[in-house]
């Protein structure tokens, strides 16, 4: 596997490395001692997969709060996003800002997402089907969310949200004094 940095510090883009024969290849999605000597986290508890039914549909922006604060590594195995990560870390140089890529069933590519950043992504095609890894097991009680339109934060979504749910819809801009979270262990 490849792990090329985000502009942000901790968030990579992990590009699976393929053996290719006349059969087709293979490709290593995750290896516990790869992503340690990247310096990633390589413990998930949970397997998650979601679909987005349409293109322009919204998700996020989402993190879970000390202690249930999380890693995700998100893969599409069908369609098209742009992923999106938002720095969520007080006293981070790069508090509130954000850093997206597109991620398809076609390249393959991974977001590794870590603790102390709100994540989300936009289908970019109809029938998204999307899996990824989590850290920590769902808390309701941790969930907290930054507006996906936020003005401060300035995600350049690709097209104009077509759909995004009341919830996500009602969460807060970002704001230091209410958001951000203090990582166990340091940033």
């Amino acid at each position: 596997m490849k792990f090329l940095k985000a502009p942000l510090e901790g968030p990579h883009i992990i590009e699976p490395e393929r053996r290719e024969d006349h059969r087709g290849f293979l490709a290593r999605l995750f290896c516990e001692r790869e992503f340690a000597a990247a310096g990633l986290e390589g413990r998930f508890v949970q397997i998650n997969n979601s679909t987005s039914l349409r293109k322009g549909i919204v998700r996020g922006l989402h993190y879970q709060a000390p202690p249930h604060s999380e890693v995700k590594v998100m893969r599409v195995i069908r369609g098209a996003i742009f992923d999106v990560v938002v720095d969520v870390r007080l006293g981070s140089p790069t508090f509130g800002r954000w850093f997206g890529a597109e991620l398809s069933a076609g390249n393959r590519l991974m977001m590794y997402s870590p603790r102390g950043f709100a994540h989300g992504f936009m289908s970019l095609t109809d029938d998204v089907e999307v899996i990824y890894l989590t850290s920590s097991s769902y808390a309701p009680g941790s969930e907290r969310g930054v507006r996906f339109d936020d003005p401060g934060v300035g995600v350049a979504w690709p097209a104009p949200p077509l759909e995004v749910s009341d919830k996500d819809r009602s969460w807060p801009d970002l704001d230091p004094a209410t958001h951000g979270v203090v990582i166990e262990g340091g940033a």
